[in-house]
């Protein structure tokens, strides 16, 4: 498979783009700084310069055809205000839908976070970072041409992957590391039978391949 990850260069994207390449797959992720095309490279991924805040639907479509999968990691990052909430976690998922369905790449997962609602209320930058993903969910949610997944991790955590997840359509609260995230991601990218599902995930006691399989329905 051919899989475009727009935010190719933030923590889980490269720790998916090795998975994927030990895979067999071919990984391309998206990036705007061009100083990080090596970190791709090393990775075993193709890097694509195109910064998502700017790009047309058409330049981001152009860069996704011939995929057989797109997933959005892109995120605003930590220090980011709430402006940029918007420009990104939601304007940028939302463009990169739409190019999807533009270039026909109908197997979509989206990186969402626990806690994602176009309703939350708050002042704060993470709750305008909750309403944001929300947004973004609920439009790649009403798009008629994506077999869309929307998975919502707990607290990240940078700890070693123990492989061990639970992943179902709630968890309740918890934490799990980011090498556990990409190694559900890779293996919804290999479980069509998921599309249609937003899933939470946190650490937990059933291998991913056997929870990602289960929470698909054995589909």
């Amino acid at each position: 498979m051919r899989i475009v990850i727009a935010g190719g260069h933030g923590q889980i994207a490269l720790r998916l783009e090795r998975l994927l390449a030990t895979r067999g797959h071919e990984a391309a992720g998206l990036i705007r700084d061009p100083a990080q095309a090596e970190d791709l490279r090393d990775a075993g991924a193709e890097p694509v310069v195109l910064d998502l805040e700017s790009a047309s639907v058409e330049e981001v479509a152009a860069a996704l055809k011939g995929a057989d999968a797109a997933v959005f990691a892109a995120g605003a990052g930590g220090g980011s205000g709430a402006a940029r909430k918007e420009t990104v976690d939601r304007g940028a998922a939302v463009l990169f839908a739409d190019a999807a369905e533009r270039a026909g790449v109908r197997r979509h997962l989206v990186v969402s976070s626990m806690g994602a609602n176009p309703d939350h209320r708050g002042d704060e930058v993470f709750d305008a970072y909750l309403r944001a993903k929300g947004a973004a969910d609920a439009y790649v949610r009403s798009r008629s041409g994506l077999d869309w997944t929307i998975l919502r991790p707990g607290m990240l955590t940078n700890d070693a992957g123990t492989g061990l997840v639970r992943l179902a359509e709630s968890t309740g609260r918890g934490s799990v590391p980011r090498d556990d995230v990409a190694a559900v991601l890779a293996e919804l990218a290999e479980t069509p039978g998921a599309a249609g599902l937003t899933l939470e995930l946190i650490s937990g006691t059933v291998a991913v391949a056997e929870a990602t399989k289960a929470a698909a329905g054995g589909r």
